[in-house]
């Protein structure tokens, strides 16, 4: 049986590869429905306002998105958990437009539910950057 610091870093790697490859649902699994999401010049999103955004992002028409997450610290206390990670997100829009690079810092709290990690509360602290090779 995984420990809960690798059930965490399970859900990242999920959520990162179902990020990738559009997969909407499996993203949407990973998230508890009263999580909130924190960025910065926009009032806070809920799960379901997230999905709406989600699910647009998985149509044929959708920008690819490439990322990388380095999960920087895990603590585990009871049900509840954080961390906090350096993100990095490259979206490349199919009009060939310019890609829209980011990175930075996501804190992040999770809950246990039914014997399972989800992400419970989000704050996603990423600043453009220059995307590799441009």
């Amino acid at each position: 049986m995984q420990s809960d610091e690798e059930q965490i870093r399970s859900l990242v790697a999920t959520w990162m590869a179902a990020t990738q490859a559009g997969d909407a649902e499996t993203v949407l699994s990973l998230i508890a429905d009263d999580a909130v999401f924190l960025m910065p010049g926009r009032p806070p999103m809920h799960k379901g306002e997230f999905a709406e955004g989600m699910k647009a992002q998985a149509s044929p028409s959708a920008p690819s998105f490439e990322g990388h997450s380095e999960i920087q610290e895990i603590t585990v206390a009871g049900e509840w958990a954080f961390m906090w990670s350096k993100l990095a997100v490259t979206v490349k829009p199919k009009d060939g437009s310019a890609p829209m690079a980011r990175q930075g810092h996501t804190l992040t709290v999770l809950k246990k539910q039914a014997g399972k990690w989800l992400l419970a509360r989000d704050a996603n602290m990423l600043a453009p950057s220059n995307p590799a090779g441009a």
